[in-house]
């Protein structure tokens, strides 16, 4: 039934109704993106890596406060991270003054008492796995194959966790000077722009964290995502944490089951659910700034992407043409964005020919992601090319060597009909009869 639905849904909002440059086909394509979202949500690989968030959140909650509270020492104002920790578990209610006490106190602790010798390492250890399974999460959100190397993970990982606490105190610093100063105060005596600065006020949390969510988008998956689809979901997570907090909220207030049921273990259920619909509300959030980067992808979803064995074998020798012409003309190299917009495919398949190609060493990968030949194209064959292609490796055990005659001349005369067709051409003569 669910299943028949979904295709139902797919086929209208895909459909030829949606091209339309009327009204209705604007409105489809807007639906798209709600649909693709609760497409991906009701597979279940979200809610489970928001599930694995969740450890990891207690598991480095403390530790990461206690890093922050040794930064932030050095300049007086490691007690602002207080009213962030508490806006973090405000929905959970009443219980939020008291976890965020407690976790303080921890913290604090840890900070006097560990910070500075061994501890120090092995705090920052736990710090960096942390923000490894959250990259992690956010590269599967963005089919990204490829996770930092372990150099730029560290360099960039320790820069996050040094710079991000000075940067949102030093945000809430400015915001608290701007709303105690002389001209805040008088405009805050107007009726009217009072009530404006009452309503700036109580948007203020939401407008961090839509801040926050922006930035994580942007900076924390391998690959490059621009400010306007890291806004858009940095808006969408913002609204749903508002939304889902309020709910959360009425939920905790008005449920006595709760705390019948669990006793004394309702705190501890309360915050595990909250901090289960953040991962998850967040998770939400990378997903609309991927659909709205890669609209491509709208439908394929988080499903694998399979190429047949001929997309694989053509594909592959566009890729390689594209790459050895510009090289040959002194033009603009290519990278996989570049190739996956003028081959229209989705990234994540010229992603994965790359990598094979690259490991035949046909193709090279600069530093900034610039494509280049792996070696002079006068000396690749198009042969080797296709070879790559044909024996590109699916992650499966080989099947078993089973000798059966007839097929076995059947698939030589096949690679014999392949070889003679390309003979001993090469990339660069392919290159050269394209621009005679």
């Amino acid at each position: 039934m669910w299943l028949r639905a979904w295709n139902f849904l797919d086929r209208w909002l895909f459909g030829p109704l949606s091209l339309s440059p009327r009204p209705v086909g604007w409105l489809l394509r807007l639906l798209r993106y709600p649909y693709a979202v609760l497409r991906d949500l009701s597979q279940g690989q979200l809610n489970l890596r928001a599930m694995g968030l969740v450890y990891a959140t207690f598991l480095s909650i403390v530790p990461l406060l206690a890093f922050s509270f040794a930064i932030l020492k050095g300049f007086g104002a490691h007690r602002d991270l207080e009213p962030i920790i508490y806006e973090f578990f405000r929905p959970v209610g009443a219980a939020a003054t008291q976890i965020t006490e407690r976790i303080m106190q921890f913290a604090d602790n840890v900070s006097t008492g560990l910070v500075g010798s061994v501890g120090f390492a092995l705090l920052l250890w736990t710090l960096l796995g942390t923000i490894k399974k959250v990259e992690d999460s956010f590269n599967y959100v963005w089919h990204v194959e490829q996770p930092r190397s372990f150099a730029r993970r560290i360099t960039e990982y320790v820069t996050l966790l040094i710079v991000g606490p000075l940067l949102l105190v030093g945000f809430l610093g400015l915001a608290h000077r701007a709303m105690g100063s002389e001209s805040w105060q008088a405009i805050a005596q107007m009726p009217l722009l009072s009530r404006l600065v009452g309503f700036a006020t109580g948007l203020e949390p939401y407008v961090m964290v839509t801040a926050i969510f922006m930035l994580v988008y942007m900076f924390v998956p391998n690959t490059r995502v621009r400010w306007k689809p890291a806004l858009i979901g940095g808006i969408a997570g913002g609204v749903l944490w508002a939304a889902v907090g309020t709910i959360f909220t009425a939920f905790v207030v008005y449920s006595s089951r709760l705390t019948i049921v669990y006793a004394g273990l309702a705190i501890i259920i309360a915050t595990l659910l909250w901090t289960y619909f953040g991962w998850l509300i967040l998770l939400i959030g990378a997903q609309v700034s991927f659909y709205v980067q890669n609209p491509e992808y709208l439908r394929i979803g988080l499903r694998e992407l399979r190429l047949s064995s001929v997309e694989v074998e053509r594909v592959s020798l566009k890729v390689m043409y594209l790459v050895g012409r510009s090289h040959a003309d002194g033009a603009a190299t290519w990278t996989v964005t570049s190739l996956s917009s003028e081959l229209g495919l989705p990234g994540i398949a010229i992603a994965q020919l790359v990598a094979t190609l690259e490991q035949a060493g046909l193709l090279l990968a600069t530093d900034d992601e610039r494509l280049l030949p792996g070696r002079d194209i006068g000396h690749i064959r198009l042969q080797d090319i296709l070879d790559a292609a044909r024996n590109q490796k699916n992650g499966h055990a080989p099947a078993r060597d089973l000798s059966l005659p007839p097929v076995d001349r059947l698939t030589r005369a096949l690679d014999e009909a392949w070889r003679n067709c390309c003979q001993e051409r090469t990339l660069g003569e392919l290159v050269e009869e394209a621009s005679s």
